[in-house]
This record gives C-alpha cells, sequence and structure tokens, in this order.
C-alpha cells in the first residue's frame, strides 16, 4: 500500500472514530456510535503500528485516551452547569425542597404522576415535583394520584379513584 494512502486511511479512521466516540458521549447508553468509534480507533492504532512502529503507535494510544479524557470531562462539566444541563437529555425530575420541609403540608393534596410509579416515581402536586410512591401497584404516567401520607422521603399516593 502506497505509505500516503495508508496515512490517509489511518488519519480518516482517527477522526471519524473520534467523532463517533465524541456524538456516543452526548447520547444515552453504549450503542452503535460508540461501538464503532472504538473500532476505527484500534483500526488508526493498529494501522500507525504497522506503517510507522510502536513507538508512534504508543503516542497515538496516549493521544486517542487524552482525547476519550478530554470528552469525558467535557460532556460532564457540561451536563452539570452547562449547555448540555439545559438540554432534554439531561433528566431534571429533583424533588423539591420545600416537600422535605413540612410533610405535612402535602396530606389529602392532589396531583398528577408525571412518571410512571412502579411503585416509586415522581408526582406534581401544586406546581411541584415530589418523589412519591404507589400503595398499590403500578400506576402509569398522567394518573390522578391523592396523597394519603409519608413513609420514609417519599410521599405515598393512591389513584384518586382508589380508596
Amino acid at each position: 500500500m502506497d505509505p500516503a494512502i495508508g496515512n490517509l486511511v489511518m488519519i480518516l479512521c482517527f477522526v471519524i472514530g473520534s467523532g463517533l466516540m465524541i456524538l456516543e458521549a452526548f447520547m444515552p447508553g453504549f450503542g452503535v456510535a460508540g461501538i464503532f468509534g472504538v473500532v476505527l480507533e484500534i483500526a488508526a492504532l493498529v494501522l500507525t503500528w504497522m506503517n510507522h512502529g510502536i513507538t508512534a503507535a504508543l503516542i497515538a494510544l496516549f493521544a486517542v485516551l487524552l482525547l476519550i479524557g478530554l470528552v469525558v470531562w467535557l460532556s460532564y462539566r457540561s451536563a452539570m452547569n452547562g449547555r448540555l444541563s439545559r438540554s432534554p437529555l439531561i433528566l431534571k425530575n429533583r424533588e423539591s425542597a420545600e416537600s422535605k420541609a413540612s410533610p405535612e403540608k402535602w396530606l389529602n393534596k392532589k396531583g398528577t404522576a408525571i412518571t410512571p410509579l412502579r411503585p416509586v416515581g415522581m408526582v406534581e402536586i401544586d406546581g411541584k415535583r415530589l418523589n412519591a410512591t404507589s400503595t398499590g401497584a403500578f400506576l402509569a404516567k398522567g394518573t390522578a394520584v391523592t396523597v394519603i401520607g409519608r413513609e420514609g422521603g417519599q410521599l405515598q399516593v393512591q389513584p384518586v379513584s382508589g380508596k
């Protein structure tokens, strides 16, 4: 193989693999993009080793690991307080601090399940998101609920029609 073509293939594997791994960092789970990204990075490292020797391959490996670390750090930083934190990719079902301060305030209040309760989930009451557990079986998202008590750190709820 012509050295120029070998280097071009090696560089393309590195760039496309890096792009796929960066894309995977912003997608939930470990899927096709991440697998192909890792395969292309390994292919780039093998091509580097075959064309330029073990020293160049180790330097390329260090560069790949540095890139992965940078991507993970940037993703984490963005997810905590950057642009990604305002994205719908990041779940924001946090319980209101107000619910922990005065649990009896919520007794007999009516609300809606904003996540499925299996038996634990989130409900919205008076515009506040609260952790809740159902007294019975599964409650679907959107079910009207009533607070009947508190157990541990969660409100106990039951469907409005269930007594």
